[in-house]
């Protein structure tokens, strides 16, 4: 019988639990005893991961915003090295989160332990001396996207464009009708679906712009209805305040943020992950984003890319509208999300080209790529 094969894995955040759990079902696949060890949210717990604590603690956004809970993270990460090492896992593997695992990775790849980053950090849009130090301290980097690989290959970085495990779930061609039943919305007339993020800060930042821009799009559009994602009973409890006095017809939903974009015609939505679930969908969008005002004045010195959301790094182009910061107001958000419900196929058939470009079986892909860099 085949050794007991033990994998550690730190997830920071809810995207980071997903792709998580997908690598840890297809190394079970592969590999009759294996452990998980390290940090994961629930979907990697339901895998079998026994996580030191709970991974919301390290769910924190912008640069000014980590300092309140740096000596903490430091602590953690600390506890969390010294926990592996006495562990001695065969292989850890960090996912997304890099100012997290970056360093705990250098540190396992020091002591002989092989170490995997998945989820490539934006390295090639900021900081880009973070390549050298992931050159040192990763044995194999694991890309979502092709553009990244490229970048690494250059650097001399062993790399994998393993694609992503969502553009494998979600189908080519979404169904709308079935998508609104299910949801109890009318199966006629134009929905937008407002997704202002999944964080508290994102939320008290985006979620009543967002709310003043719908009223604006209302007024154009007075047959519009809205339905809005709630991440968490939280964010649920922060939009129905924000909610408080107005007169829309918005309908918050629990979750549900894929039925939301299967069921919408266009999306305004905060600039991050879902952005790429909103491309899949081939719904059209506007990009808007708020950061804290000092965390936005450094990444403006600081990021070397011309975009920042995924649909545009992925097509190379400005294939959505990215409103950003100051100029992020209803009226601008209004007028340009209004023509997208009208003319949405230069966006769409751009998004259908990505979409294919990512389907490459990604769980799968990372599972192999993982053994047959613990095999060498």
């Amino acid at each position: 019988m085949p050794a007991e094969l033990c994998v550690a894995l730190v997830a920071g955040e809810a995207s980071g639990d997903i792709l998580g759990a997908g690598l840890m079902r297809a190394l079970r696949a592969r590999h009759p005893r294996v452990r998980f060890i390290g940090v994961g949210g629930p979907r990697m717990e339901a895998e079998g991961l026994r996580s030191y604590f709970p991974m919301e603690r390290l769910a924190v956004m912008g640069l000014v915003e980590v300092l309140g809970r740096l000596r903490e993270l430091l602590a953690r990460r600390k506890q969390l090295v010294q926990t592996l090492l006495e562990a001695r896992p065969d292989v850890f593997i960090g996912i997304d989160a890099p100012d997290f695992t970056l360093a705990i990775e250098a540190r396992m790849h020091r002591e002989g332990i092989k170490a995997v980053h998945y989820v490539s950090p934006s390295v090639w849009a900021w900081r880009q001396k973070r390549v050298l130090k992931i050159r040192e301290g990763c044995d194999l980097m694991l890309t979502l996207f092709p553009f990244e690989a490229r970048f690494y290959e250059e650097k001399g970085v062993p790399v994998r464009f393993v694609g992503h495990s969502l553009a494998d779930q979600i189908p080519l061609q979404a169904d709308r009708a079935q998508a609104r039943e299910s949801l109890g919305l009318a199966p006629e007339g134009p929905v937008v679906a407002l997704m202002p993020g999944s964080r508290g800060g994102e939320v008290r930042r985006l979620g009543a712009l967002f709310f003043d821009t719908a009223q604006r799009l209302l007024a154009a559009r007075p047959s519009l209805r809205f339905v809005v994602p709630c991440a968490s009973p939280e964010r649920r409890g922060q939009l129905q305040a924000l909610l408080a006095g107005r007169s829309l017809p918005i309908t918050l939903l629990d979750g549900q943020s894929h039925e939301a974009l299967a069921a919408c015609d266009a999306v305004l939505i905060a600039s991050g992950t879902a952005t790429l679930e909103a491309l899949l969908y081939k719904r059209p969008m506007v990009v808007a984003y708020r950061l804290a005002p000092l965390t936005w004045w450094m990444l403006k010195r600081m990021v070397t890319s011309p975009y920042v959301s995924l649909p545009n790094l992925l097509a190379q182009r400005a294939l959505v509208p990215e409103i950003l910061q100051d100029a992020a107001t209803p009226e601008a958000l209004a007028e340009a999300l209004l023509p997208l419900l009208d003319n949405p196929g230069e966006q769409t058939a751009g998004f259908d080209a990505i979409h294919r470009t990512l389907r490459q079986d990604a769980s799968n892909q990372a599972a192999d790529a993982v053994l047959q860099l613990l095999a060498r």
